[in-house]
């Protein structure tokens, strides 16, 4: 068995040379290179490299690094300042002790994923879609006070 930081770069490497459109073919992919994992690791493992799918010319759906110049890409015809087109946040909403993110298409993984990492006092747990993260806000927290804190990962949220 062939330890993560090898089956991470043979991820990386698959991704940035050739047109993977899901798991499946990645994880067949990973599988011919004596990597033998399950698809819950394979998912774990492309949200750790905050890998997205996006659309190809030819309106299927790859997966990019965050090297890729697809990655940072600005959507003609749409106002969305830069940065949130950098990072993919797009916008926060709370209700009670709930917060709903909306990120572009396949960067709410990444962007849960950096919550997770930072463990920020207010946040009891986050759940992540394609693009939206619901978050799980501890009691006595203001949204404010949530908000001050998710500005020191996604600097963004400033701008509303």
């Amino acid at each position: 068995m062939k330890n993560k930081q090898n089956r991470l770069n043979a991820i990386k490497f698959i991704i940035a040379n050739e047109r993977i459109g899901n798991q499946e073919e990645l994880l067949k992919r990973l599988y011919a290179q004596g990597f033998d994992l399950t698809q819950a690791t394979l998912s774990r493992d492309l949200k750790q490299l905050k890998v997205a799918k996006t659309a190809a010319s030819d309106g299927s759906y790859i997966y990019i690094l965050p090297s890729s110049p697809l990655y940072k890409r600005i959507t003609k015809g749409k106002l969305v300042h830069e940065d949130q087109v950098r990072s993919g946040f797009v916008s926060i909403s709370f209700s009670a002790n709930i917060a709903v993110i909306k990120t572009r298409p396949g960067y709410a993984g990444g962007i849960a994923y950096d919550i997770d990492e930072h463990d920020l006092p207010p946040v009891l747990a986050t759940v992540a879609g394609d693009d939206t993260i619901l978050l799980v806000i501890r009691e006595n927290y203001t949204h404010h006070a949530v908000k001050q804190h998710l500005e020191t990962i996604i600097p963004e949220m400033k701008i509303m």
